[in-house]
């Protein structure tokens, strides 16, 4: 017998997922100890286990693993390779499907081809800003940069500049962290750069002293002077997405939360095993319920508990990563009016700075 821990060593599975799979019904242990809950598999489940990383990569739906699973460990080979071929049909319809769509997409974009994707950069900028200021917004955004190499418009951080207001925005699809500061020294219309994450760091390296610090662009070069200090380099060849539009949400129920409290209940609360898209692949990610009863956040195991009407699935780790970035020890968490509406994090002391989670299906 392997004790989960064993199991999820030997298999490629996490903890978290064979935990999902047993009150899934998908591989459910071959003995459990009555009294600490302890889950123990049997020598013959670390066949099933393997198979079912495979069926996983491969992004079968959770109905057909299960029969794939039951027909694996009855020798049915005829139903496994069945099931198997229109899963595999049911992807290559789909691929077909979306080459089309991507065609006709390539072909919109030709006829709206923007030059400021394919013209030198020419805007200048300068501005001065209060150092800590500064940091602190870079603090609240960069957790959200992307690293997706598919996406080399999303691996940095976004200096937009209108007027007297600054806002830093940064997302990788899954999350997006936005800042507000006050800028002084631009007269010009507004000016957007895309600044590559390792400069970001670098530059943040330099804001210690409470002094300003001037932030200037000159056609394709970047550069952030802090005293007699500096750091330089070339922004983004790309644009932003309009992130203007990403965060016009409809006005949701806020609960105030307890962040030590709240990141406690995260770390002992139950979770739910869901599969992401990320850079190389799928991963599993641990994915918490949460949900509104009585004005208070609860971490709970199902999407609608004792008939709580405001629920939302969110990836854990991203959670933690948003209040750890929040950097407040009272956080608002704003639900939107459906599941499917991301969660916002926000200071209650700065509407200007908060972080959008998208939200995980719950229905898997």
């Amino acid at each position: 017998m392997r004790s989960i821990g064993e199991m999820a060593r030997d298999s490629g599975l996490g903890v978290s997922a064979l935990r999902f799979y047993d009150r899934a019904g998908v591989l459910v242990p071959a003995w459990v100890d009555p009294a600490s809950g302890y889950r123990w598999y049997a020598p013959g489940q670390l066949d099933e286990a393997r198979v079912l990383v495979r069926l996983r990569g491969a992004g079968v739906p959770l109905a057909d693993i299960r029969l794939v699973l039951a027909g694996w460990s009855g020798a049915d080979a005829d139903l496994v390779r069945g099931l198997l071929r229109a899963h595999l049909s049911r992807l290559e319809r789909g691929l077909a499907e979306a080459r089309s769509e991507f065609s006709t997409l390539e072909a919109l974009l030709d006829h709206r081809e923007n030059p400021m994707t394919t013209s030198p950069r020419t805007g200048t900028v300068r501005l001065s800003l209060p150092a800590p200021a500064l940091a602190d917004a870079l603090d609240a955004v960069r957790f959200a940069a992307g690293r997706d190499p598919e996406l080399p418009m999303l691996g940095g951080v976004l200096f937009d500049v209108e007027g007297d207001a600054l806002h830093v925005v940064a997302t990788d699809r899954y999350r997006m962290a936005v800042a507000r500061l006050t800028a002084v020294g631009h007269g010009g219309p507004r000016e957007q750069v895309v600044v590559p994450a390792p400069l970001v760091d670098a530059m943040r390296a330099l804001l210690g002293e409470d002094e300003p610090a001037r932030f200037g662009v000159e056609g394709e070069r970047v550069t952030l002077e802090a005293g007699e200090r500096e750091a330089s380099g070339r922004r983004l060849a790309h644009d932003f997405p309009d992130y203007r539009r990403l965060v016009q949400l409809p006005p949701g129920r806020r609960v105030v939360v307890d962040v030590p409290e709240f990141r406690e209940a995260l770390a002992t609360g139950p979770v739910r095993t869901a599969e992401q898209g990320e850079p190389g692949g799928r991963s599993a990610r641990d994915v918490s319920v949460l949900a509104t009863v009585d004005g208070t956040v609860i971490v709970c195991g199902e999407a609608d508990p004792d008939g709580a009407g405001h629920h939302v699935g969110v990836d854990r780790g991203y959670l933690l990563d948003a209040l750890a970035a929040a950097d407040r020890d009272r956080l608002v968490l704003e639900f939107g009016p459906a599941p499917t509406a991301p969660l916002a994090i926000r200071r209650a002391d700065d509407e200007g700075a908060f972080s959008l989670l998208m939200p995980v299906r719950l229905d898997d």
